[in-house]
């Protein structure tokens, strides 16, 4: 054993515990705050994500947007500058944060030339002096600026900026400001869309409100007419027209067999123009018209004296009418007529067998006051067929991009009336027809009326050539 003692050794110096103690807790200080960023961060996306999903005002839902840009980064100052759908700066949703000290930029921005100009939006020089507008009036300010976009394109632009100080930036304070503006951008994009989607509901109402005065126009049934048969339909476009067809006893106050041998008018007509107005006014002119048949004058009087009453109300309206009348008696089988400028009625010879027009001088009802119609007059034989019919038959496009025009539709008729159908049969092939030649995927542009009158094959009258009563 030795005797020399063993060799101690010396006691290391005491661990300092303070210095990795307040490491660790700084440490945890700064996740802490991190995580309380994140969740702040992430609240204020929420919310205005919840906000863009339910809002119903769109100027509440911008007035959020610079708060949590501004918010997001951590600076003072945010400032949206939407844009409308045409482009220009849309000057009352302008919104800023804090609103008193931007108060001067933005009655700069409300007048700025530029930005009243429609396209401005879409000019990226225009978007560029806009952006130094702003730098300037910041003067030294740390500023950020990006573009809202929709749709491919640019709804507005997004401002966040620090007066006191230049911005401490990163990739996260850019992705931010980025979310943000995106979503003011589907906000505007979509409020665009609610208010075009309210605007088609306002035109199927006026639509609706306009099919269901054109049906109140229209016969809901033919007329019994000894010795003649009578169809007619009116084939509805998408748009509302003016199409107007009518079967009015020239003595309403006879009935039975009596009603029956009287004279009839027989009218076509189209009001020039579309939807509720042109409804309006051929319910106008129907009550005008009907009113005058009852004079018993002769169809160019007729036309005349519509024309004078309609005068004021069409010129004002800058529309006008064309009208086909005619008036018809069982007893002789004459047809008197007088035109306003409408599609001729057609009229085919049974004994001929061909198709001619009948015609006669006059201007459209509206136009101009105190014009002179002509009247003529044709006796119908056996077998004979009238088609009356508007525009919107002869101008219907095809498949091609031809119209339907009147020469197809006298082939057509040739065609029917040879087959020896009744005004019924005759009726539903031109329509047949015509709707081959649009072809089944395609609609009407304009609505499409006819009447077929055909005089019955074999009619027992003796010749008569006594006037009319």
């Amino acid at each position: 054993m030795s005797s020399k003692p063993p060799r101690r050794h010396p006691k290391p110096p005491p661990r300092s515990v303070s210095q990795p103690l307040s490491a660790t807790a700084s440490l945890r200080q700064l996740l802490d705050s991190l995580s309380s960023e994140q969740r702040r961060n992430q609240d204020l996306l929420v919310s205005l994500g919840f906000a863009l999903r339910s809002f119903t005002n769109l100027h509440r839902f911008l007035e959020l947007v610079p708060v949590v840009a501004s918010r997001l980064v951590g600076v003072e100052g945010a400032l949206l500058v939407p844009f409308q759908a045409d482009g220009r700066i849309w000057r009352e949703q302008l919104q800023a944060v804090p609103v008193d000290q931007c108060q001067e930029l933005l009655r700069q921005l409300a007048s700025f030339q530029a930005g009243l100009s429609i396209g401005f939006g879409a000019e990226e020089a225009h978007v560029l002096a806009m952006d130094q507008l702003v730098q300037r009036h910041m003067n030294r300010a740390g500023m950020f600026a990006t573009s809202l976009v929709a749709r491919g394109r640019q709804r507005g632009r997004l401002y966040v900026f620090d007066p006191h100080a230049a911005l401490v930036w990163s990739d996260v304070h850019r992705r931010h400001v980025q979310l943000v503006a995106d979503l003011a951008g589907v906000a505007i994009e979509n409020d665009c869309i609610l208010q075009e989607v309210r605007r088609h509901e306002r035109v199927d109402r006026q639509l609706s409100i306009g099919a269901e005065i054109q049906a109140q126009l229209l016969p809901d049934h033919c007329p019994v007419i000894e010795g003649v048969d009578v169809a007619a339909r009116c084939r509805p476009a998408f748009q509302v027209g003016g199409d107007y067809y009518d079967f009015i006893p020239t003595r309403p106050e006879l009935i039975g067999r009596r009603r029956e041998r009287g004279r009839w008018a027989l009218v076509m007509g189209d009001v020039m123009g579309k939807g509720v107005p042109a409804g309006l006014l051929m319910t106008m002119l129907r009550g005008m018209l009907r009113a005058e048949v009852l004079s018993g004058l002769p169809p160019d009087r007729i036309l005349h004296d519509l024309n004078q009453l309609a005068q004021e109300d069409l010129s004002q309206s800058h529309r006008f009418v064309t009208l086909f009348y005619s008036d018809y008696d069982p007893r002789t089988r004459r047809l008197r007529y007088a035109n306003a400028a409408h599609n001729p009625t057609l009229i085919w010879r049974s004994q001929q067998r061909c198709v001619s027009r009948l015609d006669a001088p006059g201007l459209l009802i509206g136009l101009q006051p105190e014009v002179d119609y002509g009247c003529a007059e044709i006796l119908l034989e056996p077998g004979d067929v009238l088609l009356y019919y508007t525009d919107g038959v002869t101008e219907a496009p095809g498949i091609t991009g031809d119209r339907f025009d009147e020469s197809r539709l006298i082939q057509a008729l040739e065609g029917s009336c040879g087959s020896g159908l009744g005004a019924q049969g005759i009726l539903d092939q031109l329509f047949k027809r015509l709707d081959r030649f649009v072809g089944a995927e395609h609609q009407l542009e304009d609505d499409a009326s006819m009447i077929v009158l055909k005089v019955w094959d074999e009619v027992m009258l003796p010749p008569v050539s006594r006037p009319f009563a």
